[in-house]
């Protein structure tokens, strides 16, 4: 009997669990290891930022549910990965041995990267519920003021775009609903070199459809934004040229203010010689395998994949939905395939699908591979989109309390589009 444990609990993790207890039956024994005690869909968190959503709406406990399936929970940070000899110790002086090793923690917020920025000093992200809340309660209060500036947008380094464009349209209609965006400014300050990047190189039209929805939303835009400093009310930003020198300085005076953060790898990862790249991500091959640990697999955010382009102000590649899926997919049949003496042959796509809320609308992109020139670009917008949304909140939560590894990207989503499976 083989020990898989899982570290992390999030969107990649806990399918991950589900996934390998269906896959491997009851012959073995299944561990998630998370630092809280409760699973949190992450995309609502926008919606929580303006009061769509609760805390309640979007979390519930994990051991309940992975308890219902055979699948052992403990509620611990860990604190040392001792690749050598597969082990961990947990922040609960727990020392847990492994077979194989799921690495799917997601990242770190690594706010430290610019100065004042964060939760705990100027500025708010949407990274975490307890992050979209901190926001909720500030945006509360200008409300209560009648009028004033905010500022949302994504830090140098970051690699998750999306969430700053659906934060900032969300943020738009919300106002409009309540019949008082004309007493409020919206500013958008990003690293990307162009509206639409996301990381990506851009996808379809996405530069030419975003620019437009912007402008027709009153939201003016920084890009390739260094952004150097948060102080209270106030954001420092060089706006740079292709050269790399500065074009234009930029001091913003804001109310409230929402900044992706860069991702850096969590602590514990981070401190494993050999396991991850200079930023702390997880160095996999083909098959979510790490070269060096070969009993360590990685899927999700955490994992190490090189940036789309150079750009003047440094940007990553995001890691999206179906990407993450499919991750986790073949790191459970070749776990599966080691447990039974064969050699690991399943692979993740790395293709990018994604659905962008946009409040009362939506956009959604697909690239095929997620490098350019591609087979597949592909970006509409569309109300349905909004409603996809929702409904891909509502199932991934229906079917995480289920315990469900059915896939969402694959079997609903791609069909939506017309799409067969993607392929690099």
């Amino acid at each position: 009997m083989a020990h898989i444990v899982v570290l992390g609990s999030g969107t990649g993790g806990m399918p991950a669990a589900y996934e390998l207890r269906d896959e491997l039956g009851t012959a073995h024994d299944i561990t998630v290891i998370n630092e809280r005690d409760y699973f949190q869909f992450v995309p609502s968190n926008p919606w929580v930022g303006v009061g769509w959503r609760s805390r309640s709406d979007i979390t519930f406990p994990l051991d309940k549910y992975l308890n219902k399936k055979g699948i052992n929970f403990i509620a611990a940070r860990c604190d040392k990965i001792d690749a050598e000899n597969s082990k961990l110790e947990l922040s609960n002086g727990e020392t847990v041995g492994y077979d194989y090793l799921l690495i799917a923690t997601g990242p770190k917020l690594y706010f430290e990267e610019l100065e004042g920025s964060g939760p705990d000093a100027n500025s708010h992200s949407v990274c975490s519920v307890d992050h979209a809340e901190a926001f909720y309660a500030d945006y509360q209060k200008l409300l209560e003021k009648g009028s004033g500036t905010i500022v949302i947008g994504a830090a140098p380094f970051a690699s998750c775009f999306g969430p700053a464009y659906e934060f900032a349209f969300i943020v738009d209609t919300d106002l409009r609903k309540r019949k008082v965006r004309d007493k409020f400014h919206i500013k958008f300050v990003t690293s990307e070199p162009y509206i639409g990047h996301l990381g990506l190189g851009g996808v379809g039209d996405s530069k030419g459809m975003l620019e437009s929805e912007m402008r027709n939303h009153h939201i003016p835009w920084i890009t390739n934004a260094k952004t150097t400093k948060i102080e209270p009310g106030k954001m420092f930003v060089d706006e740079m040229a292709e050269n790399g020198e500065v074009a234009q300085s930029h001091e913003i005076e804001f109310d409230v203010a929402m900044m992706l953060p860069a991702f850096f790898g969590v602590d514990a990862v981070v401190a494993v010689e050999g396991l991850c790249n200079p930023r702390g991500f997880v160095l996999v091959d083909e098959h979510q395998r790490n070269p060096k640990y070969p009993n360590i697999y990685s899927a999700g955010v955490c994992i190490a994949i090189p940036p789309v382009e150079a750009t003047p102000v440094p940007t990553g590649a995001p890691k999206t939905g179906y990407m993450i899926e499919s991750m986790v997919t073949a790191c459970v049949h070749n776990i599966h395939a080691e447990l039974e003496g064969k050699e690991p042959s399943a692979q993740g796509t790395w293709s990018a699908l994604c659905l962008a809320d946009m409040g009362d609308t939506g956009a959604a992109f697909v690239a095929i591979p997620q490098i350019p020139p591609r087979n597949v670009a592909w970006f509409k917008k569309g109300k349905w989109v909004h409603l996809a949304k929702i409904a891909f909140e509502k199932y991934f939560i229906r079917k995480m309390k289920k315990g469900s590894s059915e896939p969402f990207y694959e079997k609903t989503m791609l069909k939506m589009m017309g799409i067969t499976r993607l392929k690099d």
